[in-house]
């Protein structure tokens, strides 16, 4: 058997930054995708073809997956020569997409030429949503409104439960300025309750709400209607928003899943992919709730894997926001 390939510079710094408590990979607790998006930026385009193969129709695994590994620098370098070398492969063209997505969300290209690669591997493969999450995710930048809702609408024809997706209308909505306070029927709670309503009952989007809770908070703050430390503010602690958190933790209680095998330690697979972003979000609010006992089972869970929303919220230092949180709720960083 071919031995596995060394740990490229980022993969062995955020496994060395594991023992001071957080590595703020995206790539979150996918061992093996950590691994393909570093064979990817040598050039080792076949691993990540291997990778897309084997997520098949998982369609929150394959958006997330194909996130990460479009995130590297060289990322579009190696899509097209991948898709060079397999013209007819949706996986290369949704790869290219997203990839494009980025480098026009950074600037250096154009959104048309990026809606553009969206479309090809969007016709490539009908049934996959990867190409119009990637759609929204330039839309959220560069677009309006209605082109994120059209977006938005692709993707959830596709997979009703889209997770990421869900989670960046979200943020859009939180982003509708109106009055100078938290309005509690603004349209952001109403999305989210609505989306929380009609999932699944296993469904991570029971979530939604408390995520919504904490974009309208990055708004309101960044406007300077609320504390820039969330610590100072009323709003993880009205009515409303203890009802919201209260019924987020009991699903947690209710529906988590045991992530590791008894006998082997290893990833069981039927966890959501992103669930450690929803842990992360509800351990947020909980701190703030002054639930600290609620906060620190949330973050024993998480363990390292810390994502920068929405402990940098409004704009504050994540790591330290982070390691602060760890530190009031478990004792110790």
């Amino acid at each position: 058997m071919t031995p596995p390939p060394p740990l490229g510079r980022a993969a062995r710094s955020a496994r060395s930054r594991n023992k001071d408590g957080a590595t703020f990979d995206p790539a979150l607790d996918d061992g093996e995708l950590a691994t393909v998006r570093d064979a990817l930026a040598r050039g080792r385009w076949t691993e990540a073809r291997r990778l897309l193969a084997e997520t098949g129709d998982d369609w929150d695994r394959r958006g997330h997956r194909l996130v990460v590994l479009a995130e590297g620098p060289a990322s579009l370098a190696w899509a097209r020569e991948w898709q060079l070398a397999e013209p007819d492969s949706p996986d290369a063209a949704a790869l290219l997409a997203c990839a494009t997505v980025f480098r026009a969300v950074g600037g250096k290209d154009s959104p048309e030429t990026a809606r553009a690669a969206c479309l090809v591997a969007a016709r490539m493969a009908p049934t996959d949503p990867s190409p119009w999450l990637a759609v929204l995710i330039l839309a959220r930048r560069t677009g309006t409104d209605d082109e994120r809702v059209r977006a938005f609408d692709q993707v959830r024809a596709r997979h009703r439960d889209h997770h990421h997706a869900h989670h960046l209308m979200a943020a859009c909505l939180a982003e509708h300025q109106e009055g100078d306070r938290d309005d509690p029927l603004h349209e952001v709670y109403d999305f989210a309750s609505w989306a929380a309503e009609q999932a699944p009952a296993d469904s991570p989007l029971a979530v939604l709400p408390v995520v919504a809770h904490a974009e309208r908070y990055r708004v309101l703050a960044r406007a300077g209607l609320e504390p820039g430390d969330p610590a100072r503010s009323g709003h993880w602690t009205s009515r409303r928003a203890r009802q919201v958190m209260k019924a987020a933790f009991d699903w947690w209680l209710e529906w988590d899943i045991d992530e590791n095998d008894e006998h082997t330690g290893a990833c069981t697979g039927s966890a959501h992919p992103r669930r450690k972003v929803d842990l992360n979000y509800l351990a947020h609010a909980k701190l703030h709730e002054g639930r600290l006992a609620e906060a620190a089972a949330l973050l024993t869970r998480i363990g390292p894997h810390a994502t920068r929303a929405p402990w940098s919220y409004p704009d504050r230092d994540a790591g330290r926001a982070f390691q602060d949180a760890r530190r009031a709720a478990l004792g110790s960083a």
